[in-house]
C-alpha cells in the first residue's frame, strides 16, 4: 500500500448513502431540510441513529436547540431535491416549497416525514459527540415508516453524481 493524504484515501468510500433531515426552525416556523452522507444505525435496543452534521451548517444549530429530528431514506427519483437540499441554506429558504416534497406530520416529534422518501425514522436526541468541524447527534428512533411503493435509494458516486441501488 501507498501513503496518501487523508482526503485521498476517504475517496475510496464512495459509493456513499445518502440522506435527508429534517429539521425544526422555530424562529421561522417551519421545517428544514438538509442532506448528508453521514448517517448509521448505531443500537438495535433501544433503536438508535447517527448523522453527522457540520457545524456550519443551519440545520446544526436547529438540531442543537430543539433535539429533534427525523432521518428519511430518499429514492432514486428524488436527485433533483437532495441536490437542492443540500446545496441550498435553510436559513432564507422554505425547502419543502421549493422541491415540491410533501410533509407528513409526525406523531413523536415537531419535523414532519417526507413522503417521497423509502423510510423515515422520528428521533429525539439522546447523545451528542465534538469530532471536529461536525458534531454527530445519535438519535433514538421514537417511530419509523416506510413507503408502501418499492423503490431504489439514492446513493452517491462521488461529487453530484448520484444513482439508484
Amino acid at each position: 500500500m501507498k501513503e496518501v493524504s487523508p482526503q485521498e484515501a476517504f475517496q475510496k468510500k464512495y459509493p456513499e448513502q445518502v440522506v435527508l433531515v429534517v429539521t425544526w426552525d422555530e424562529k421561522n416556523n417551519r421545517p428544514n431540510i438538509i442532506t448528508l452522507g453521514w448517517s448509521m444505525q448505531t443500537s438495535f435496543n433501544p433503536p438508535m441513529i447517527a448523522i453527522s452534521v457540520g457545524k456550519t451548517r443551519h440545520s446544526h444549530g436547529l438540531i442543537s436547540k430543539t433535539k429533534e429530528f427525523v432521518l428519511c431514506f430518499p429514492t432514486e427519483k428524488m436527485e433533483k431535491e437532495v441536490l437542492f437540499c443540500g446545496s441550498t441554506s435553510g436559513s432564507q429558504t422554505d425547502k419543502f416549497k421549493e422541491t415540491g416534497l410533501t410533509p407528513i406530520p409526525s406523531k413523536k416529534v415537531k419535523p414532519p416525514l417526507i413522503k417521497e422518501c423509502l423510510a423515515c425514522f422520528e428521533c429525539k436526541v439522546a447523545g451528542i459527540l465534538d469530532t471536529g468541524d461536525h458534531t454527530i447527534f445519535a438519535g433514538e428512533v421514537l417511530k419509523a415508516y416506510i413507503s408502501e411503493t418499492p423503490s431504489k435509494r439514492i446513493y452517491n458516486f462521488g461529487g453530484a453524481n448520484l444513482k439508484g441501488l
